[in-house]
């Protein structure tokens, strides 16, 4: 069996970053996802996603993202009943995120509640002192064509 669901769409609001008992970090948001199938003259159709990060993934969606950012989110679907206020059954569809990534260009991922520079490696999350973040790696945008040697080409493969 195989439940993965990949989704690119735009915060609708904020996330919401809270802690469990145990101080566990989690974080609820929606996006809205663009559908695919647009009849002609309609308006565009959108989907509006929940999804759950826990721990770093948590952390890192609430200080990099904030309303109106694009957003990949990579996870599973998951289904839960619960009752509500009014003693209402009720069941609530969720993507649990495993991995988040930025979309776009770096401008377009500037801001949103970003408190520090965003990591070269959209995927990694934010380094942190102290507790064994991972490091940005370097950027290597100031090369230039002229660094590279043409190799000449023999005809025999290496492999």
């Amino acid at each position: 069996m195989y439940n993965k669901a990949i989704l690119m769409g735009r915060l609708v609001a904020d996330p919401e970053l809270r802690q469990t008992p145990n101080g566990i970090s989690v974080c609820t948001f929606r996006i809205a996802v663009d559908r695919t199938y647009q009849a002609k003259g309609t308006e565009r159709q959108a989907d509006f996603i929940d999804i759950v990060a826990w721990r770093t993934q948590a952390e890192f969606v609430s200080r990099y993202f904030g309303k109106g950012k694009l957003i990949l989110v990579e996870g599973s679907i998951q289904v839960r009943n619960y009752t509500d206020k009014n003693d209402q059954k009720r069941t609530a569809v969720e993507v649990v995120a495993e991995n988040v990534r930025f979309v776009g260009s770096k401008s377009e991922s500037q801001g949103g509640g970003n408190s520090r520079p965003l990591p070269s490696d959209s995927s990694a999350p934010p380094a942190r002192e102290g507790d064994g973040g991972f490091a940005a790696p370097p950027a290597y945008s100031s090369g230039s064509a002229d660094d590279f040697a043409e190799i000449e080409d023999d005809g025999d493969l290496p492999f």
